[in-house]
């Protein structure tokens, strides 16, 4: 592979996307995705119209507009649950480009309403505010020729970019569809988030969305149809701490966490190397004090993920019964002192779900990437989808255009490589979703 390749792959990877793959793929064989004729149909009857052609030009033109609201949002620090300062500087973004009305919810989702001319359905496009990085992050951006470098400049600022200019080149071009539209960019979809933001549209009464997309990553040619569904623990042991030799003999939490990693992992890679692919990982540990001082407690996060309930469900189990076990060797081994506890603490829940390759929104996703001559590739992943695929809503996550790699690092970087293509994608399946007036 070559650089940028590789590097493409790296990002899928830490964003959570996993290529969907065929029999005669994994055997080798390239198979492209097609869309069926009466969708492909529909997207260059689409693509032909005055206005839409018009705003495929207005997409290019307004390139520099763009990259200058994602260089405004990227230099706004959004870490996890302190989204505010972003989403007010979003929020007067999306009302200059001409919303109806515009309104940041109880959570933190910052939502502008263009209204249909029958407002008898809804579709969403949306991005999200947060990102991976503390608040103390250095987020100013540094150029290297054509590049761009900042934390989170990719995911999913360009995102959040690209939902406001489909926004304005809508209102510019007069373009006017028969179901409202939202246009969200939404707060907690990042980490301990656990996509707090698009759970509370789906628990917002009413407020009823039939059409969900969602952009995330970069590039014109993903389409995340399939929702990878997670499991987050927060897994402490404790105990009452003491002296390294004068309370020797007490119950130790960082014997039993190491017995549960142990114990969990054993089994874990077992479980994994069959069925559906299924993944875990322990990806923090802590605790103690000092190398004299019996630790009072110990703790671990650890990161469960599968597309299948059932697999999630069975790796799940496992976690449980190693800490458990882990639990009762430890307190069996003191000698003196209370016994050790344990607190399992769910930290996130992803539901999983899917939307069928066949359904109207993946085809029209499919036909769409090819009107801009991009190759689809259909996936699976992580994402803020996953809460309207469970919900039985029909929903995709598309990318935000460009180049870019290094996702959740400090030298994450973009080019703005066509990214007016991956624009005009998304307003081709936009319309058709929400009908053209």
């Amino acid at each position: 592979m070559n650089q940028l390749v590789r590097i493409g792959a790296m990002g899928l990877l830490m964003a959570g996307l996993v290529p969907v793959t065929t029999q005669a793929q994994e055997a080798g064989k390239e198979v492209p995705v097609q869309a069926a004729q009466r969708y492909t149909q529909e997207i260059q009857t689409l693509a032909k119209q005055p206005k839409v052609q018009q705003a495929f030009q207005l997409f290019q033109q307004l390139e520099p507009w763009t990259l200058q609201h994602l260089r405004t949002l990227t230099e706004i620090p959004a870490p996890p649950f302190k989204e505010e300062v972003r989403g007010r500087k979003y929020a007067e973004l999306l009302r200059a480009a001409g919303a109806d009305s515009v309104w940041t919810d109880e959570v933190g989702n910052v939502i502008a309403k263009r209204r249909g001319k029958t407002g008898k359905k809804t579709v969403v496009l949306e991005a999200h505010l947060d990102t991976v990085f503390p608040e103390e992050t250095d987020v100013k951006i540094k150029q290297r020729g054509d590049t761009l470098l900042a934390p989170g400049i990719g995911d999913d600022t360009q995102g959040l970019a690209m939902v406001l200019t489909v926004l304005e080149v809508m209102e510019k071009t007069g373009i006017e569809t028969e179901a409202d539209v939202l246009f969200i960019g939404t707060v907690g979809e990042e980490g301990l988030g656990d996509l707090r933001g698009v759970k509370k549209l789906f628990d917002t009464p009413g407020l009823k969305i039939d059409s969900y997309i969602a952009i995330d990553g970069l590039g014109a040619s993903s389409i995340t149809h399939r929702g990878l569904g997670s499991h987050r623990y927060e897994v402490t042991f404790k105990g009452p701490g003491g002296h390294s030799s004068g309370a020797f003999g007490l119950v130790n939490p960082h014997g039993a966490l190491g017995r549960a990693i142990y114990y969990f992992t054993q089994e874990a890679d077992k479980f994994t190397r069959q069925g559906v692919r299924t993944t875990y990982n322990v990806g923090m540990v802590g605790g103690g004090t000092s190398v004299n001082a019996i630790p009072f407690e110990s703790w671990m996060q650890v990161d469960l993920r599968s597309e299948s309930p059932e697999q999630l469900a069975g790796i799940d189990k496992l976690l449980q019964e190693a800490v458990q076990r882990a639990l009762r060797e430890e307190n069996a081994m003191k000698r003196l002192g209370p016994d050790l506890t344990v607190d399992v603490k769910l930290v996130g829940d992803r539901p999983s779900g899917s939307l069928d390759q066949s359904h109207a929104l993946v085809q029209r996703a499919i036909a769409a990437t090819r009107q801009v001559q991009q190759e689809p590739a259909l996936r699976v992943g992580s994402t803020n989808a996953n809460t309207p695929f469970s919900k039985g809503v029909p929903a995709i996550t598309i990318g935000a255009g460009g180049k870019g790699g290094g996702a959740h690092a400090l030298d994450e970087w973009f080019i703005n490589d066509r990214a007016y293509l991956a624009m005009q994608r998304t307003l081709l399946i936009l319309l058709a979703e929400a009908g053209l007036r």
